[in-house]
Parts: structure tokens; C-alpha cells; sequence
């Protein structure tokens, strides 16, 4: 967040991570594969910090095969699991919850949609689940806890016992906020979310029904860690939550996803749209709006994603105005409101699509040269 612009015009990739980053110059290009980005923007690939997974590449809320790679076509390039919560007929029993998780952490490890991360396996806390479970779950490579409050865990003096459990095991968790969401799920007000002290404050907009807006601001006021907004919820309560952490100086904390696949679809495009919004109403530099969808996720989780720093992954995305639109490059669209168009992504340095099938015609697409 400190420099969320860089004032480079050429990277280096090698072995699939970002070797270099300066001018062209600075690099011998003699031998190598070279990328004129045609005067495109590029960021790192996106981080989608909320989404519910079931096994596969498919979703049964909505029946939509291909959703994690039209997430990729949307420059989502890492999406991290809330809990596989629709999956049919989910388990909730100890062994169960613990098998669900292990299983799917293992699952979408091995399998990568156009080279999209799921960082899946995320257990929605149940009565019943002990400290020895979760510690048993991190042994066998879980990583983070799903929502507080999609499962029988809800009411704040077990919330706070159990999230003593997943900070013993060294998990990442986050909490749902605001209305019930699914069949099962429970309404989470400001006092227990505040007493829980979670990685992440899930949808404080509302995933999709938000607590009032006063509500939002004790709970952002009174915890300490990262606030998500996410597209699947409250427009003018994402705007009111970003400007109560700009006012607080902690843009930091602003992090951003879709609560998707949900009753309101699948957005590939969620993350972008999300961003367009911040800025265009909110006034949010686009610069610091793609950090709260890269680097701010990825420190809040502890993975290594959305950014651009040399030894990290290349996944990046080149992106410019839309055809016809308001703005003269990416920055000026999200400004405006628009979508800017995405000519290409490329994931650990390989290239995995040209032109998006889903953004608006980018005004001007990188080309491979050699």
C-alpha cells in the first residue's frame, strides 16, 4: 500500500516469477520471449479474498461449469475459500467438517483452472469441533477457517473460545457480518464480530444484507484487523466502510471480493467491478483500490499473491480503457466507472489467455513478439 504505483515501464520473468523490475533497458532481452505491452497497464493478478467452492470447477448454487476461469478472464488470478458451504448435503459433524476440509484442500491443490490458486479447504466452525481438531486439520495442510456464523457456532462467548482454538492451531479465519446469508446461517451484529477479533470481517457490506450503517462503523472502529468489501453485497455501504477506514488512515485494512457463487450469481468480473466502484463513487485512487484486491489480501492472509516484487510469482494482468469509454487508460476507466478491458493474463509467466471473453474490447492488446 505504500507504493501501489512503480514507476517501471519493463519486468523480467524468469522460472516463472518476476526476476527484474525497471526499464528496458536495464534488460538484456537477447534469447528471451518479449511482451510489447502496446502502452497497457499491468497489475498483478487479482486476489478474490471470498469465494465458496465446491469440488471441481463448478458451482451447484447456480449449475455454471467454467466459473473459476472466467474468474481468470476477469484478472482473478488467486480466489481463497470462505467454506465450501454449498456443496450438497455438507457435512457438519466433527469428522465430517474435518473430512470436507482436508479434502478439499487437497483437491483444488492439485487442480488449477487456467492457472487460477483456489486456496480451498476452509471448515464453516460447528458445535462439536474440538482444539485437537483443528489442530489435526492445520497438521494436514489447512490453512484457513470459513465464516463464524454460517454454522452452529454463533452466539459471542463460544466464538471467542473457539476462535482461541484456530489461533492456537495457526489458522486464518474470518467471521461473517451482517444478515444471514444461506439456509442454516445466523445474523452476526457488531458485538460478537468486535469480541471474535478475526483475520478478516467478512462482507461488511452485507453478503447480501448489511447491518446499518452505524453498526458498520463500530465494528470497523472497534477491530483492529482487515475490513473485506465484497461486489455480491450493499453498494453504498462498501463507499461508507472505505471512507470510515480513509478517515481512520487505514486503507490497509480494506480488503476485497465477491461472496460469490451466491443467489446473486457469479461475477468473473466481481473483483474489477468492485474496484470501479470504490473508485468512481468513492473517490479511491485505482492504484490503492487494486492493492486492497493484491498486497493487502495477501499480508492479511499470509499467502504470496498480488503483487509485483521480484522472487514473487508472474502473475500479471495487462489491462487498458474499453473501446469507446470515458478514460484514456485503466486507471482513468475505474475512475470513470467503467471496466477497462483485459488483453492478457499470464500466470507464474505463462501466458493463459489473450483478450478476455469477459471484459469490454481493451483499446490496446499486448503482443508477443518473439
Amino acid at each position: 500500500m505504500e507504493t501501489p504505483l512503480r514507476d517501471a515501464d519493463a519486468l523480467l520473468i524468469e522460472g516463472g516469477k518476476v526476476a527484474g523490475i525497471g526499464r528496458a533497458a536495464d534488460f538484456d532481452a537477447e534469447g528471451a520471449t518479449v511482451i510489447d505491452a502496446k502502452g497497457c497497464a499491468v497489475m498483478p493478478g487479482l486476489i478474490d479474498n471470498h469465494v465458496h467452492p465446491a469440488f471441481g470447477d463448478w458451482t451447484p448454487r447456480q449449475n455454471q461449469l467454467g466459473w473459476i476461469e472466467a474468474m481468470v478472464h476477469g484478472g482473478t488470478t488467486t480466489l481463497i475459500s470462505a467454506g465450501e458451504v454449498h456443496l450438497p448435503g455438507r457435512p457438519k459433524d466433527p469428522v465430517g467438517v474435518k473430512a470436507l476440509a482436508i479434502a478439499a484442500q487437497r483437491c483444488f491443490s492439485a487442480f488449477r483452472p487456467m492457472g487460477a490458486r483456489v486456496l480451498a479447504g476452509a471448515p464453516v466452525p460447528e458445535r462439536g469441533l474440538t482444539a485437537a481438531d483443528y489442530a489435526e486439520m492445520a497438521a494436514a495442510g489447512v490453512r484457513f477457517v470459513g465464516e463464524f456464523g454460517l454454522g452452529t457456532v454463533k452466539d459471542e462467548a463460544e466464538v471467542v473460545e473457539v476462535m482461541g482454538h484456530v489461533r492456537a492451531a495457526g489458522l486464518n479465519a474470518m467471521i461473517h457480518c451482517g444478515g444471514p446469508s444461506i439456509a442454516g446461517s445466523n445474523l452476526m451484529q457488531a458485538p460478537v464480530v468486535i469480541a471474535a477479533d478475526a483475520d478478516i470481517v467478512a462482507h461488511i457490506n452485507g453478503g447480501p444484507t448489511s447491518l446499518p450503517a452505524a453498526e458498520l462503523t463500530k465494528v470497523i472502529e472497534g477491530t483492529k484487523r482487515a475490513i473485506e468489501v465484497v461486489h455480491n453485497g450493499n453498494p453504498r455501504n462498501a463507499i461508507h466502510a472505505m471512507n470510515v477506514l480513509r478517515e481512520m488512515g487505514r486503507l490497509d485494512r480494506l480488503v476485497l471480493g465477491t461472496d460469490s457463487p451466491a443467489g446473486s450469481g457469479v461475477q468473473p468480473l466481481g473483483v474489477m467491478r468492485t474496484i470501479s466502484l470504490l473508485c468512481s463513487l468513492g473517490g479511491l485512487d485505482p492504484a490503492v483500490a487494486i492493492a486492497a484486491a493484491g498486497g493487502n489480501t495477501a499480508r492479511w492472509r499470509g499467502i504470496e499473491a498480488g503483487t509485483i516484487a521480484v522472487g514473487r510469482a508472474a502473475d500479471l494482468v495487462f489491462l487498458d480503457a474499453p473501446i469507446g469509454g470515458a478514460g484514456s487508460d485503466a486507471a482513468q476507466a475505474f475512475s470513470f466507472g467503467e471496466l477497462p478491458g483485459i488483453g492478457m493474463v499470464m500466470v507464474d509467466g505463462e501466458v493463459k489467455t489473450g483478450r478476455s471473453r469477459n471484459t469490454p474490447p481493451a483499446a490496446r492488446i499486448p503482443e508477443v513478439l518473439a
